[in-house]
């Protein structure tokens, strides 16, 4: 999320678009106010006797201390309203998605027309191209904050409450997230993927996630590599991995922690913060907690490499 221009002043939507106009507005106006500083410093210092005594009459300070700011801050108000009004509208025809803050983390959820959970991800939306897209968003525990600067605006998610706002991509391809609210130790390190495709591409996405194959990739691998992916399922089970993490099709159905499902297909890994690999997967499964300290993972530190490589080639199977 860094480099030039940053992304917030960088739109790649309708509604990114609204943000990037009202930060301009903004930042016009602060270069302004500060020339305007800048010559009632110049004229305080160096200016005639004459005018500093115009500077510092009653008129001046009437206009410019208290009715010239009043004005513009309430004008600012009404129009930054009415300009950001559209980021949480629903008009009631968008594709709907709900997103579930954990520490630290993203529990995903895309929706029927009714509201009801149709497939369930972690730590990566995928949206079609040039639709808009609300986001149902709540908190499992503290507040985090939702925040796609290249997509949309930012809406903090609060416990016991639903916000909900609106994205929408008009190019594909992946764009970053990140959690903007403070949440605890490793909250700079609470990072997401979202990733827009075209239309049919978007369609083919989702009826693949519809119908999962947990090891489906395996069986036209190498038979090294096929007993491979067998230890780690059989691993997965035997370690406790079930007891916190869904895998679809299986007899692994906890909610504690991400659904992997189709953990090797995703682009990154900890919640956007590591690339999706064979090394990196073996990294996080032996000890997370030097990598995202304090997330709610425990380090499998007593896993010899040979167990910890086949866990992480059951993983990379999850497509």
């Amino acid at each position: 999320m860094s480099g030039w221009p940053p992304p917030v002043l960088d739109p790649h939507g309708p509604f990114s678009n609204t943000v990037s106009t009202l930060a301009w507005v903004l930042i016009a106006m602060v270069v302004g106010i500060f020339l305007l500083v800048c010559v009632a410093m110049w004229v305080a210092l160096y200016g005639s006797d004459e005018l500093r005594a115009k500077l510092g009459g009653e008129r001046v300070v009437k206009w410019f201390g208290l009715v010239l700011p009043a004005g513009v801050l309430f004008l600012l108000l009404a129009w930054g309203t009415t300009m950001v009004a559209g980021l949480t509208t629903i008009q009631g025809d968008e594709l709907r998605m709900r997103v579930s803050g954990n520490i630290y983390w993203w529990r995903v959820s895309y929706l029927d027309a009714a509201g009801n959970e149709i497939l369930a991800d972690a730590n990566e939306l995928h949206i079609p191209v040039g639709r808009p897209v609300v986001i149902e968003m709540v908190s499992e525990d503290v507040i985090h904050s939702f925040w796609v600067p290249k997509l949309g605006g930012k809406m903090d998610m609060i416990p016991g409450r639903v916000n909900r706002l609106k994205l929408q991509a008009d190019k594909a391809g992946s764009y970053g997230g990140q959690c903007a609210e403070f949440c605890g130790g490793a909250h700079s390190l609470m990072g997401f993927i979202v990733v827009a495709h075209d239309e049919a591409d978007w369609q083919r996405w989702l009826d693949s996630r519809r119908t999962p194959a947990p090891t489906a990739s395996a069986s036209a691998a190498p038979a090294a590599d096929q007993a491979e992916v067998l230890r780690g399922r059989q691993l997965f089970d035997a370690v406790g991995c079930a007891a916190c993490h869904r895998i679809a099709g299986t007899s692994a159905q906890g909610l504690a922690g991400p659904d992997l499902t189709h953990v090797g297909s995703r682009h990154s890994l900890g919640a956007g913060i590591l690339p999706n690999n064979r090394g990196t997967l073996i990294g996080w499964i032996g000890d997370s907690q030097s990598i995202k300290p304090n997330n709610r993972m425990p380090a499998y530190r007593s896993l010899s490499g040979e167990q910890l490589n086949a866990l992480a080639a059951y993983m990379e199977s999850l497509r």
